[in-house]
């Protein structure tokens, strides 16, 4: 009990909204909704993604998130503290820590791309290059060992520095300056955006649900596409969330703050949206371009835009922002699980696990260029490399199945039970959670995930 008491908490419910808002808002939504959207119709996939948002994300989120304010304990030492004797739950809060790890080995990569780019922008590299040297920009970065490794190694050591202050000082202070800052970017990019000549045509493409363009598609692969991102946005499965219901107080209910925090992940991934099709509509640009929408298609259209250097490097400094947010708080997982499991203080533990996680992103970075191998995996954001198989691991296999896990855990009677759930969801004020809904989340949820794993290994 010593730990539990000693166990730092948020000094604010805002701080805790925006910390885990930032956890959940990250490169999902900023970079593959919005081509996901484009790729399969517009309208129709934001409306079926809302909807899998509230019936699977809200739930899974109440209930890591319970498991982390229930125990006050990082993942392994949450399962032990409320499994039944005997049971050996706690395997998976194993499982978690090193997801947390494999998805920081390439998410500092990407988040360095980011910065890399905020970086090109600011100093004036794209200034008055033709739309063919534009696209060779992001080539030559990825050719670029060194280039890579510096701007990884920027977002590591940052993001273990700012944890190593702590919960208070540091992850939540500056999570919430930076997620503050990134909602004020966010407007102020999507109103240049939409009052962009002729970016109404491509706010109708966004936001108009239009049957035929789905059907085009495939009403089918629409709906499931839709379904894997809003499960995924969340980042549930690795205990992401649950480690910040660990410091959460009782003051509130879960299914409240997790609608708070799917709102605000919402909202950023929408207004991206409303960023990106305007402005790929007004200068002639293909909405549906993948991934390397934002990397080749949007530095054409900010090339092309008046004051295209400033625009271009506001959205990036943006971009930065949401994943190096998602960054802090996967740290301060790694770190807190170190903290509980081994007993280390948090200066060994920013040390330690600092130099473990910039030593394993090296082969991400190096699959680009001197280690560059290809692997017939679905969806590779660029090609498939040694990010594509981290990527994965993670997202394929890591988050489902623990998500599933939660899930079986907090409602089945061989685990913590739904009664133990049901009652640590609904403490505090706000919004309840039903008991109406057991037998949706012991029967129909369970295949809803698993629909996604077996779609997501085909």
């Amino acid at each position: 009990m010593d730990s539990q008491k000693q166990r730092e908490r948020f000094a604010s419910r805002l701080g805790f909204i925006l910390v885990s808002a930032g956890c959940a808002i990250g490169i999902g939504n900023v970079w593959k909704f919005p081509w996901m959207a484009g790729a399969n119709g517009g309208g129709i996939f934001v409306l079926f993604y809302l909807l899998f948002l509230v019936i699977m994300g809200v739930p899974v989120l109440t209930m890591e998130l319970a498991v982390g304010r229930a125990s006050r304990q990082s993942a392994v030492k949450a399962y032990e503290a409320l499994e039944p004797k005997g049971s050996k739950w706690h395997i998976h809060g194993w499982f978690c820590i090193i997801g947390c790890c494999l998805l920081m080995m390439y998410y500092t990569t990407v988040a360095g791309w980011m910065l890399d780019y905020f970086y090109k922008f600011a100093t004036g590299a794209f200034d008055g290059m033709e739309n063919s040297a534009v696209d060779g920009v992001f080539s030559a970065m990825l050719a670029n060992p060194v280039e890579l490794t510096t701007f990884m190694a920027i977002i590591t050591v940052g993001g273990f520095l700012v944890c190593s202050f702590g919960l208070q000082k540091g992850l939540e202070r500056v999570s919430k300056w930076m997620m503050l800052a990134l909602l004020v970017l966010i407007v102020v990019l999507a109103v240049n955006s939409v009052m962009l000549e002729g970016g109404k045509e491509g706010l109708a493409f966004y936001l108009l649900p239009d049957i035929q363009r789905a059907s085009a598609v495939g009403l089918g692969n629409v709906i499931t596409a839709a379904m894997n991102q809003a499960f995924f946005t969340l980042s549930l499965g690795i205990a992401a969330m649950e480690i910040f219901g660990s410091y959460m107080t009782k003051d509130h209910t879960l299914p409240g703050e997790a609608v708070r925090i799917c709102a605000l992940d919402t909202f950023v991934a929408l207004m991206a949206g409303l960023i990106i099709f305007p402005a790929c509509f007004a200068f002639g640009v293909q909405p549906d371009a993948g991934p390397s929408l934002i990397f080749v298609t949007l530095p054409r259209v900010f090339v092309n835009m008046v004051g295209g250097r400033v625009w271009g490097a506001l959205f990036f400094l943006f971009m930065t922002f949401a994943s190096f947010t998602t960054v802090l708080a996967v740290f301060e997982n790694i770190m807190a699980s170190c903290i509980d499991c081994f007993g280390w203080t948090r200066k060994k533990a920013t040390l330690v696990c600092g130099l473990f996680i910039l030593v394993a992103s090296i082969p991400c970075v190096l699959g680009y260029n001197l280690w560059y191998f290809s692997v017939p995996l679905p969806n590779a954001p660029a090609g498939g490399q040694i990010l594509d198989i981290e990527d994965f691991l993670v997202s394929n296999l890591l988050l489902p199945i623990g998500s599933l896990i939660y899930l079986l855990f907090c409602v089945s009677r061989w685990g913590w039970g739904y009664d133990k759930y049901m009652e640590e969801c609904n403490t505090g004020s706000g919004l309840k959670m039903p008991r109406v809904f057991k037998p949706y989340f012991q029967f129909v949820l369970p295949i809803l995930i698993a629909v996604i794993l077996v779609q997501g290994l085909l």
